[in-house]
């Protein structure tokens, strides 16, 4: 019976924990500019369902150096009830092109409870709480 017991609860935190992660994964973006549009930032993230992801910002700033800029990141996620980590392999996931490294990374998954039942509009989204990328800090990205 105890055998029974412990294989039914193992069975329900994989399905769980599965669930979870196929809710995070997806693409999330996030647009910042003036009203000119003279300043414009844009990051765009790929959460895979294989545990991977894809990190891409733009820049075009009015008098900078350089004006436009992108910058790329990948690696893998796990996600740990509402805490995603990030982490890049700087062998694997570093090169020329790839050259954000999300290691210490760590965001929050925000969405609506599902026991809310107001008709409050909470929009799903990765809040990032830490960074090594110091910009990247308490930044919200939303899901698409």
């Amino acid at each position: 019976m105890k055998l029974i017991l412990t294989a039914l609860l193992l069975i329900f935190n994989l399905i769980t924990a599965a669930a979870q992660s196929n809710s995070v994964a997806g693409d999330y973006t996030r647009s910042l500019s003036d009203s000119e549009r003279k300043h414009i930032i844009e990051y765009k993230l790929t959460l895979n369902q294989d545990g991977t992801f894809e990190f891409h910002s733009y820049s075009k700033i009015q008098g900078g150096i350089p004006p436009e800029s992108n910058k790329y990141g990948k690696g893998k996620w796990t996600a740990k009830d509402n805490l995603i980590t990030f982490s890049s392999d700087k062998k694997e996931d570093l090169n020329e092109k790839y050259t954000l490294d999300f290691n210490n990374s760590t965001a929050r998954f925000v969405t609506k409870n599902p026991r809310d039942k107001s008709d409050k509009v909470v929009q799903t989204k990765l809040q990032f709480l830490e960074s090594g990328l110091f910009w990247m800090k308490r930044i919200d990205i939303f899901k698409i």
